[in-house]
């Protein structure tokens, strides 16, 4: 029982990635210790069949969960107090870059072409993903497009420190997505949202399995730079982006809030590390 408490608690965390700009379901995923057996199971699901399934059922009742209870007060805390939650958010980000620079390094020293990797994926998806606002138009929510939206969730879980989050922020989905969530809209969004994830998840599983194995270190500098790419980006203001963050009307006393809660997310996930550290 225990087990499954615990397995739910993490499904609800991974939700997190779903619905908070900034934050990955795969960063947290990996984590929680539970990302490299979720790609293994979804890359190979009749090798350990009934195995895997008992051990992922209560994650996915957890992120069903999450999904519902987090999405009304984020959108709220996101409305009212915006840079207050996104710099927490970010410092808790920033607090999980050791336990991934320790993932990265664990299995062969770090080398020339990681450390290209991870300047190359910083710069490129930096500039990419601001860019991104002033190059794609606002899409109208539509079965079509939460199709799309369930790719780009899907894809945030398969590669650790995409957030699509940030992505459906862009493309003006972001907010009808949360609007489905809390009204539990079966049919028009999570429907379109579980065939855009599933497709992407059976079609892409393999090659981050493959990837994982053989290329260890370069994925997770890769990861690593997507990680701190996109926390730096939600910090940023974007004119191209209405939903960005906005530092207009803050006091000096705002300033000292930020930080502190800065440095509480920093605080939260480094603690958040150790813990797994601890208990993988």
């Amino acid at each position: 029982m225990l087990s499954w408490i615990s397995k739910i608690i993490k499904g609800i965390v991974i939700a997190l990635g779903f619905i908070l700009p900034g934050i990955s379901g795969g960063v947290l995923a990996a984590i929680l210790g539970i990302y490299e057996r979720m790609i293994r199971f979804l890359a190979h699901p009749f090798k350990n069949f009934k195995e895997d399934v008992f051990y992922f059922l209560p994650v996915a009742i957890g992120m069903l969960l999450g999904i519902g209870l987090f999405s009304y007060p984020i959108e709220y805390l996101l409305e009212h107090y915006q840079v207050y939650v996104l710099w927490s958010f970010a410092g808790a980000i920033i607090g999980t870059v050791p336990s991934l620079v320790r993932e990265a390094t664990q299995d062969s020293d770090r080398d020339k072409i990681d450390l290209i990797w991870f300047w190359a994926t910083f710069i490129v998806s930096g500039i990419g993903l601001y860019a991104l606002n002033f190059v794609v138009g606002s899409l109208n929510a539509s079965f079509i497009s939460f199709i799309l939206a369930g790719v780009l969730l899907a894809l945030g879980v398969l590669v650790p420190g995409l957030s699509p989050s940030n992505l459906l922020l862009i493309l003006g989905l972001y907010s009808p997505m949360l609007t489905g969530f809390k009204s539990f809209d079966l049919i028009g969004t999570f429907l379109p949202i579980a065939i855009g994830a599933g497709a992407t998840l059976i079609i892409f599983s393999k090659l981050m399995d493959y990837a994982l194995r053989v290329y260890h270190s370069r994925v997770y500098h890769f990861i690593i730079g997507i990680v701190l790419s996109s926390t730096l980006l939600i910090l940023i203001p974007n004119a191209g982006n209405p939903e960005s963050i906005s530092y207009s009307g803050l006091s000096l006393v705002s300033y000292v809030i930020i930080a502190f809660f800065f440095a509480l997310g920093i605080w939260l996930g480094i603690w958040m590390s150790q813990l797994e550290d601890k208990y993988k």
